[in-house]
């Protein structure tokens, strides 16, 4: 037994056909799953008690649990326990453009950047396309409001649970299933290069972000092991290659850690590197953990970042911050669980 949330629309009609049933249950069954939530599938009215306890038999409908909730201005914080009693977490933004969703894509990190608190508790296992979907509707159903962007920016590496990811994408995207407009969704990777090429293959306008945080590959060996094995000229020659194919911007985000990669020269060094890039640059200032050694960067060298930047014609911005009353940093919440 599985998910439900697990197969694709063409899964489902694949599925049904199997069990010798019309391929229009599907696009029913999807009905149901994704724009009325049922939480059973005896809810279902338009189908035969035989489909149901078929389905029954061959799908559960939810295996996750929020266990507790952190909120602030305009953002909340979502713990959920999984079926088999590990933690996950997603971070709820409201916007003016609508109620943005930053969800995770694993049960801890393997890529061992050494300023984030989400890789400081090793991987332990992917999530389930099925996991990665729920997190979306229990926290629509939650605040009673329909999710217009995600962000898959949480606990874990996206491209390196690649398969789920695009099915995710499929369903959400799907004008059947969640029906989120691709622009309005966002993958960011540490920048596993073999995956962004693999990625740049496929028919969706997804916004791309790069986790970059250093202008070098002497640097960003220190802070990101993963550069040891795809090092900033490999990703940049990727990404011209991805924004020559897709036609689409990517964005390059800067966590600034103080007297780190947040100096004069850093920032000039960065302006060169991107200099020609159909890109942005979002700078973020560092949310400081107990665990980790590691600083926010003072505001006036933040400025002075972006000014040069600027300066540069690199476009660029801060970020907005958000849980700064919370536990702000992706993987806080769980790391606290854990470690309880």
């Amino acid at each position: 037994m599985q998910s439900v949330y697990n197969l694709t629309l063409e899964e489902l009609i694949n599925y049904f056909l199997n069990i010798n049933e019309k391929s229009y249950r599907a696009n029913q069954l999807f009905e149901w799953l994704y724009k009325k939530g049922i939480n059973n599938f005896t809810e279902i009215t338009n189908m035969s008690k035989k489909i149901i306890n078929q389905l029954n038999r061959d799908f559960y409908l939810d295996n996750m649990t929020i266990i507790k909730e952190e909120h602030d201005n305009d953002v909340s914080k979502y713990l959920f326990q999984l079926s088999d009693d590990n933690y996950i977490e997603s971070v709820l933004m409201n916007h003016n453009y609508g109620n943005s969703l930053c969800i995770s894509t694993q049960v801890g990190c393997s890529m061992g950047c050494l300023f984030c608190e989400s890789g400081r508790l090793k991987k332990k296992r992917n999530l389930e396309t099925s996991e990665l979907i729920l997190q979306v509707l229990k926290v629509q159903n939650m605040i009673k409001k329909r999710i217009s962007h995600v962000v898959v920016m949480g606990i874990g590496e996206p491209f390196d649970n690649y398969i789920n990811l695009c099915k995710f994408i499929e369903i959400i995207n799907h004008p059947k299933g969640i029906a989120i407009g691709a622009r309005h969704i966002t993958i960011s990777t540490c920048g596993i290069t073999p995956k962004i090429k693999e990625f740049m293959k496929l028919p969706y306008q997804i916004n791309l972000a790069i986790s970059l945080h250093a202008p070098n590959d002497k640097l960003r060996n220190q802070i990101m092991p993963i550069n040891k094995r795809y090092s900033i000229t490999d990703l940049i020659n990727v990404i011209k290659e991805y924004i020559e194919k897709t036609n689409r911007r990517i964005t390059f985000e800067y966590i600034l850690l103080r007297d780190i990669n947040d100096r004069k020269e850093h920032a000039i060094e960065l302006s060169k590197l991107l200099q020609g890039i159909n890109c942005y640059v979002n700078l973020i200032p560092y949310n400081e953990t107990n665990n980790n050694q590691y600083k926010r960067s003072k505001k006036d060298t933040i400025k002075e970042f972006y000014d040069i930047l600027k300066k540069n014609n690199i476009i660029v911005t801060i970020r907005m911050e958000f849980g700064s009353n919370i536990s702000a940093a992706c993987g806080q919440l769980r790391s606290k669980k854990e470690e309880a």
